[in-house]
């Protein structure tokens, strides 16, 4: 029994230089890194040292580790959206209005203009004397017209008649050109008039496809116009035949007939371009 006494302080030397190897300490003492167990803390936190002056007998106490800091995680960037094919059509049947004349292009335009925009059941705009008067108050808003209405007068009929404002615009590049008819059919619901055939013709734009939605990508693509000829069934020997009511056309197949205005058809201080009827926010 006597001689287990050395052994025993020999195994609690041991055990206790375990104990601190497991637990590295900085310079002051103070326990780092790792989860330690409530005893090993508590043990820490009563432990006291000599104080450096041999003749003072205050304690030195040793802190135990303070509460772990967790950094907030960083967020996630929101995925960049994806280009969707887009699609918007006004279109329904009955909007189509032929022109009763080879001149009224522009008033059976307002009148399938307002066709498109009704919603209200007050019937449709159709009849042919309405379509001679239409034509009247465009060509009397028309000037160096060649007797006949141009995109101005359409525009002011189309204001005055409570389906505006609309304005015309000259567009330099063609791919910009429908990209501002399909933007303004989608923010305001309405359609677009294209001046065709170098300003000789009126079509009616009613819808369009892209790839991307014009509200979220400013550069979207058009692939692909919904267009109203008012002079369908008939063509033109030096235009081609006319697309059917609500055809969807390429943009290379409307190139063919929707060119840039001829300048000396009628008087305009309008840069050359391609011409738009454009709808306007309604004020």
């Amino acid at each position: 029994m006597g001689s287990m006494g050395p052994r025993r302080s020999l195994w609690l030397a041991v055990a206790a230089s375990l104990l601190v190897g497991c637990s590295p300490v900085d310079g002051s003492g103070a326990a780092q890194g790792g989860i330690s167990s409530p005893v090993a803390v508590e043990a820490a936190q009563a432990t006291t040292v000599p104080s450096p002056d041999a003749s003072s007998t205050q304690p030195a106490t040793v802190s135990g580790p303070g509460p772990a800091s967790t950094a907030a995680p960083t967020p996630l960037a929101a995925p960049a959206p994806l280009r969707q094919p887009f699609a918007l059509n006004l279109y329904r049947d009955g909007d189509f209005v032929p022109q009763y004349t080879f001149d009224w292009c522009v008033a059976a335009s307002i009148q399938m203009a307002h066709n498109l925009i009704d919603d209200t059941g007050g019937g449709t705009w159709a009849d042919r004397a309405q379509q001679g008067e239409l034509w009247e108050m465009a060509r009397a808003r028309s000037s160096d017209s060649f007797n006949g209405a141009n995109p101005y007068g359409w525009a002011e009929v189309l204001t005055a008649s409570g389906l505006g404002p609309y304005s015309v615009v000259s567009v330099a590049d063609y791919n910009e050109a429908l990209r501002a008819a399909a933007r303004a059919i989608a923010e305001t619901g309405r359609p677009v008039g294209l001046v065709m055939w170098s300003g000789r013709h009126a079509w009616v734009m009613s819808g369009f496809e892209s790839l991307g939605d014009p509200s979220v990508f400013p550069d979207f693509q058009v692939t692909g116009v919904r267009v109203l000829d008012p002079l369908y069934p008939y063509g033109s020997g030096q235009w081609g035949p006319p697309p059917e009511p609500n055809s969807l056309l390429s943009p290379e197949q409307l190139a063919t007939q929707f060119v840039v205005r001829e300048p000396r058809r009628w008087s305009s201080s309008l840069p050359a371009g391609y011409l738009l009827v454009l709808p306007g926010p309604a004020s």
